[in-house]
């Protein structure tokens, strides 16, 4: 909504000045081309002078204050400034980004420049919507930008268990996502020892930590304690696909199962990559849509942010970045919020600008929690696991709402990928001998292509050659102090050409 003052002054290059009171408004104008923000003036360049010039005795004349001038906001010469009367201006002449808008109490369109009708009358201080819909549509519009970004607004736990109560959200159903990447294998340098975070010994390793605590904080508003579980980015899904903890794909029955298949299925894996988030998002979009659109929390577990090549530049998207994206914003027509849960060192930089600025979503449901961060800090361990469920559970009772307000609860598109997810791995000693000479002759007829891609994000070349002799691509190897092959300390890097 947008409210215009006119200040009554023509500036220079036909370019005419209105106070705009609303702040909100100031942010959305300055997306728009026609319009040129400076504190709270608005510039309307493009109209008319003749059709501004009226004799209106109702006119309304002002100047533009010391504080607003400058050498680009200046009077011609002398000359007193115009009249501009309260019926206000005609708009800009249409151009593929300067769409003609409307309002329940206003219309505005634009003709040729020879000759513009005479303007809609606007009463100063008129609220001017720039939604064009009507009726239960125009509602659900305005509800979905009102949940465009929703900020974290709890301080404690008890306020946000008192929020779910009066969102009317009792329970809710938890599915499980994990990252079984190649970067898993270095990223707790500084968290975990130097050790792979799936490292599997006597004492626990930073997933089995987070899916115990998540079973404690979260467990409680899952409605029957069946929790659906995926992992992915091992060398049998990569970027594409996602495998159950169970071959028949049913749920796991509790956090302790989840542990206990978790521990199973660990020491079987081949970590790989890249790292995609879509496959996991389009999986749990798929389970929301079968359970006839129930409200769904998925909780991703991950080491990293998506893979980046160092050849992207900051206007470009990765393919694992454009995919992530895109499952994000198709999973807000849906009843589901996401809660991505950072193991290890990270970085985390892209995953916190995910959180706040994914564009084009019916609501905001993607939040990011620093689960190292958390448990790094100098308190007791029921302190921490509160600080954790309060940062994961924060922005759940406003996600509700925005989805019971857009009608999303209760709806089936009839349009959600059918994902058919992998059986988990098994142990190399149980793959029969038909399997592994099939496997060999697959191998053997493969190009060499696939042996000249980095082990680590296996996308780009090899490109970077360490003193024990193993390669990565130069991204890659730049970020590591261990091989991620040999794991031996890397004490030189060579920079190879081709």
């Amino acid at each position: 909504m947008i409210r215009i003052e006119p200040l009554g002054c023509e500036l220079e290059k036909n370019i005419f000045a209105f106070k705009n009171t609303s702040q909100v408004s100031v942010k959305k104008a300055r997306k728009e081309d026609n319009v040129i923000v400076m504190g709270n003036i608005m510039f309307f360049p493009k109209f008319s002078k003749k059709s501004i010039r009226s004799s209106n005795s109702r006119g309304v004349s002002g100047s533009i204050s010391s504080a607003d001038s400058s050498s680009e906001l200046r009077h011609r010469g002398s000359e007193p400034p115009p009249i501009i009367t309260r019926r206000g201006l005609p708009p800009p002449a249409p151009t593929a980004r300067n769409r003609p808008f409307s309002s329940s109490s206003s219309s505005f369109s634009s003709t040729s420049s020879s000759h513009l009708p005479r303007p809609t009358s606007i009463n100063i201080g008129t609220k001017v919507s720039m939604d064009s819909s009507s009726g239960s549509n125009s509602s659900t519009i305005k509800s979905s930008k009102k949940y465009e970004y929703i900020p974290d607004n709890f301080s404690s736990l008890d306020q946000v268990t008192e929020a779910l109560k009066e969102s009317g959200l009792e329970s809710s159903n938890l599915i499980l996502g994990i990252d079984f990447t190649k970067s898993n294998e270095w990223t707790g340098k500084v968290s975990f020892n130097n050790r792979s975070l799936h490292a599997i010994g006597d004492a626990p390793n930073p997933y089995e930590k987070a899916i115990s605590i998540i079973g404690k904080t979260l467990a409680p508003f899952d409605e029957d304690n069946l929790i659906p579980c995926f992992g992915f980015g091992d060398v049998t899904t990569h970027d594409q696909e996602v495998f159950s903890f169970h071959s028949d794909h049913s749920p796991c029955h509790g956090f302790e199962e989840v542990l206990a298949c978790y521990k199973r299925i660990t020491p079987n894996l081949q970590l790989s990559g890249p790292t995609s988030y879509g496959p996991v998002v389009d999986a749990a979009v798929d389970i929301v849509e079968r359970s006839g659109g129930q409200y769904h929390v998925l909780v991703i577990i991950a080491d990293g942010q998506v893979t980046r090549s160092v050849n992207t530049s900051d206007v470009e998207l990765s393919p694992q970045e454009a995919k992530t994206i895109k499952s994000i914003v198709n999973a807000s027509l849906y009843p589901l919020s996401i809660i991505l849960v950072g193991v290890g060192d990270g970085p985390w930089e892209d995953m916190k600008k995910f959180d706040d600025k994914l564009p084009a979503r019916e609501f905001d449901n993607f939040q990011f929690v620093n689960f190292t961060a958390i448990m790094s800090k100098d308190q007791s361990a029921s302190e921490k696991e509160t600080a954790f469920a309060l940062a994961a559970l924060m922005e759940i009772p406003i996600q509700y709402k925005a989805a019971r307000e857009l009608g999303l609860l209760g709806r089936v598109t009839g349009r959600a990928k059918k994902i058919v997810p992998r059986p988990p791995p098994v142990p190399y000693a149980r793959r029969t001998t038909f399997e592994s000479r099939e496997q060999s002759n697959l191998s053997a007829s493969l190009p060499d292509e696939r042996s000249q891609d980095c082990p680590v994000c296996l996308t780009n070349g090899k490109n970077l050659a360490f003193g024990c002799g193993h390669m990565t691509c130069r991204d890659c190897g730049s970020r590591v102090s261990n091989c991620p092959i040999c794991r031996l300390p890397i004490t030189s890097r060579l920079r190879l050409y081709t």
